[in-house]
């Protein structure tokens, strides 16, 4: 199609023009007949007059979504029937010819973005038809110059791309792997990678200086509203000779900030970047993953407390735990409905209520405050910062609890109130995570994130921890970026010394020989001259997701599996038949 349709179509007046593209509206008015054509560019109107009867007989059957071809004379419009709304409003096209290349028959959804949409299922169940939507179309080519701004920032700082496999080994890392038999060596299987960790710690064995790719992952991990089922894309990067998280974060910033400001078009809430300590950060904030575009921290009122004959609060501090609360500006205006409402969060994340104080015409209101002395009730109130009209809501149990349960409220208080600004962009960094961590699951000390990383203090550090306690208290060179509350990078120095690697895993009761077999390939080459190494992978769908102001990130990709981590355009996953699990020495066995 000729791309007349620019911003300045004036140009084009009295030229003779061929386009094409589908029918996106056609009008008869009697006399003449009026299509709206279009295409990746925009819409253009089309008339087509009764003299030019091939033609006009043509466009009398003319339907939606038909594919056309016309060449006609580009021609200014009246000025009584000017559109300003479209940059083509102020011309159209008067037909000489036209040709139907396809026909459609009517739509089971919707490819215009004005009027009612179709629902998300059968959107993504003719997904080819909802890409013809200019939302759709503007995110495809958005993403397309995102992708641009990628490489073009990596190559400036002379990393080299470089493909890593995808038929590959399983590796913990943190999620379930997608297994591919193997049909060459039946019962044996490869796994399709959840990250390319050890390829890329083998390139930096391997004399490569700086490693990027735009990686495909893949892990079967739940769908949800931020994370994508079964596939999804990272850039993913190492540095040789690096044994300070320091310098990744240094060197990646700037590309965050850039995308944030040149590309998304939003304010930074800081253009200094924060590094927040993980466990400041859950003191704080609740979550390795704050959002850090409005305030209400948490505060710890335990020590303040310790005297109080409030039953709730005295137990509580007496078997160990903690008393915490969070200021919510305006809180005072939530209905008892409202917070009966928070109240149901609360106890789903682990709490058994929820106490709070009001500030209304200068008194504190609340079912507690006759348990409480003026003096603890000024305490409170001066800690906490909290003004008339504002509300504190309170947690008190284990800190890891409190946390959890605060942390997930404040989050909830600043969608009630809108207290995150879609067009600011707040970012830190979450540093020194914990190294192991607790499985309830398994009821086991566990790696916190994957085996990889450097433990601060090294092999030294490991030798020294013999209780679980001590394991607990290792802290990993490990580093997540976290934007608007979202996770969007995750990173660390990395292990490169095949002493540490079995020390760490000896301390989970794994010996030498099962990290021979996992990591075979690694503790080699470790042990040929490998240099310290560090990096990260930048999880650039949900990025994209944020600074592009949607709240789902199956939409900001061409073909998304559904919430429920199916292919519903391609009836995905699906069985297979007989002779192909024959093929691979499978069978299926009937449950």
């Amino acid at each position: 199609m000729q791309r007349i349709l620019s911003t300045d179509t004036t140009q084009h007046i009295g030229q003779t023009v061929s386009v094409s593209g589908w029918v996106n509206s056609r009008r008869d008015h009697g006399g003449l007949i009026f299509i709206d054509l279009r295409d990746h560019t925009g819409i253009v109107q089309l008339v087509i007059n009764p003299e030019q009867s091939e033609a006009f007989g043509l466009a009398e059957h003319v339907r939606d979504e038909y594919v056309l071809r016309v060449v006609g004379n580009v021609k200014e419009r009246d000025e009584g029937l000017k559109n300003p709304n479209i940059p083509t409003g102020g011309i159209e096209i008067v037909v000489d010819t036209l040709e139907v290349l396809n026909k459609s028959e009517p739509l089971p959804v919707a490819t215009r973005d004005e009027g009612q949409q179709s629902g998300e299922e059968l959107r993504l169940k003719y997904r080819y038809l909802d890409l013809r939507r200019p939302t759709m179309q503007n995110t495809l080519k958005q993403r397309s110059e995102y992708y641009k701004v990628l490489r073009r920032y990596m190559d400036e700082h002379e990393f080299t791309e470089v493909t890593t496999p995808i038929l590959a080994n399983s590796s913990p890392e943190g999620a379930r792997d997608f297994l591919v038999p193997s049909r060459v060596y039946p019962g044996k299987f490869y796994a399709l990678p959840q990250a390319p960790q050890q390829f890329k710690q083998l390139l930096m064995v391997g004399g490569v200086p700086r490693y990027y790719q735009i990686a495909t992952c893949f892990r079967d991990e739940d769908p949800r509203a931020d994370r994508l089922y079964g596939d999804f894309y990272q850039l993913d990067l190492e540095m040789a000779f690096v044994d300070d998280g320091e310098v990744v974060r240094g060197t990646m910033e700037p590309l965050i900030k850039q995308l944030a400001t040149e590309f998304g078009g939003k304010q930074l809430v800081s253009d200094d970047v924060p590094r927040i300590p993980y466990q400041e950060a859950m003191d704080r904030f609740g979550s390795d993953k704050p959002d850090l575009r409005f305030g209400m921290e948490l505060i710890d009122l335990t020590d303040d407390l310790r005297a109080t004959e409030f039953g709730v609060f005295k137990n509580t501090i007496a078997n160990g735990g903690v008393v915490k609360a969070i200021c919510v500006p305006s809180g005072a205006n939530l209905s008892r409905k409202q917070i009966d409402g928070f109240t149901d969060t609360a106890k789903r994340e682990g709490a058994g209520g929820l106490a709070y104080i009001k500030y209304e015409n200068g008194e504190s209101v609340s079912p507690i405050a006759k348990f409480l002395t003026p003096e603890e009730l000024t305490t409170i109130q001066t800690k906490l910062g909290a003004s008339d009209g504002d509300a504190v809501f309170f947690g008190t149990d284990t800190r890891a609890t409190v946390n959890k349960v605060l942390g997930h409220l404040r989050s909830e208080f600043a969608d009630h109130f809108q207290l995150k600004d879609p067009n600011k962009v707040a970012l830190a960094w979450i540093v020194d995570f914990p190294f192991y961590e607790y499985d309830e699951g398994a009821r086991r000390v566990d790696f916190g994130h994957n085996p990889f990383s450097m433990p601060r203090g090294g092999v030294e550090a490991l030798r020294a921890a013999e209780t679980d306690e001590q394991k607990l208290a290792l802290v990993a060179d490990q580093y997540d970026m976290v934007m608007n509350g979202y996770e969007i990078c995750s990173g660390a120095v990395r292990n490169h010394n095949p002493e540490v690697m079995y020390e760490a895993f000896g301390l989970l009761g794994y010996d030498a020989a099962y990290v021979d077999a996992k990591f075979g390939a690694m503790i080699n080459a470790f042990k040929f001259g490998a240099p310290p190494h560090a990096g990260c992978a930048f999880g650039i769908d949900r990025i994209f997701m944020v600074l592009t102001g949607q709240d789902n990130i199956r939409e900001v990709v061409a073909f998304p599996k559904n919430g429920s981590g199916v292919d519903v355009m391609m009836s995905s996953p699906g069985a297979a038949d007989v002779a192909q699990l024959d093929e691979l020495s499978l069978k299926i066995i009937e449950s």
